[in-house]
């Protein structure tokens, strides 16, 4: 993990301004939400959100799951999608300070399967962080939380309290949570607000 001078005596209450986040992956992803693009990145600053970025993994040719016919009108089971069971790696170094491997990875939902499932939204934000965030790790760097979210159930192989380093094996990439299709979310905070810790 690389800090800037500048970002360091910049911080509030000794927490750097910025940091450094290496790719939690190997292969092809495409960024498909990012605050490169627009802050908050998912249009709300709720969950420690705004400046999440979304990592679509794709095929060496550049290409999710094919489109049909069928992905159009029904769920699409989340193992057709290049990256689901991809292994996910720490972007940082730090220590671990949550861990939730018990969500269910759900079907991946395209076209009118994904209107009805953004209909229900409302709902997981209503159930709080571990809704939206599905299977995640969270990871504090100096004082700033960095999670990663969206991760296949039972694939965790780190726990609470362990020292973990840029590169380290964190678990698979799955399609828990708020996920329409398999994809990894990461966002980076300076808060715990995120999740209760218990």
């Amino acid at each position: 993990m690389n800090r800037t001078p500048d970002a360091e005596s910049h911080g509030l209450n000794g927490v750097p301004a910025s940091i450094d986040l290496a790719y939690p992956f190997t292969g092809y992803w495409l960024v498909q939400n990012s605050p490169a693009n627009r802050v908050p990145s998912h249009g709300a600053h709720a969950f420690a959100t705004a400046y999440a970025i979304d990592f679509v993994p794709v095929s060496d040719s550049g290409r999710t799951a094919p489109i049909t016919l069928s992905s159009l009108v029904r769920p699409e089971p989340a193992d057709r999608f290049p990256g689901f069971g991809h292994p996910i790696l720490a972007p940082v170094e730090g220590v671990v300070v949550a861990v939730n491997d018990t969500e269910p990875d759900h079907p991946a939902y395209r076209g009118l399967p994904s209107i009805r499932y953004a209909l229900t939204q409302h709902r997981r934000a209503a159930a709080g962080w571990v809704a939206l965030a599905g299977n995640h790790v969270l990871i504090d760097s100096g004082g700033i939380i960095v999670a990663l979210c969206h991760l296949q159930q039972g694939s965790i192989q780190i726990a609470r309290g362990q020292q973990v380093h840029a590169g380290s094996a964190l678990g698979r990439c799955g399609n828990s949570g708020n996920s329409t299709f398999t994809s990894r979310q990461s966002t980076a905070s300076t808060s715990h607000a995120p999740t209760p810790f218990a």
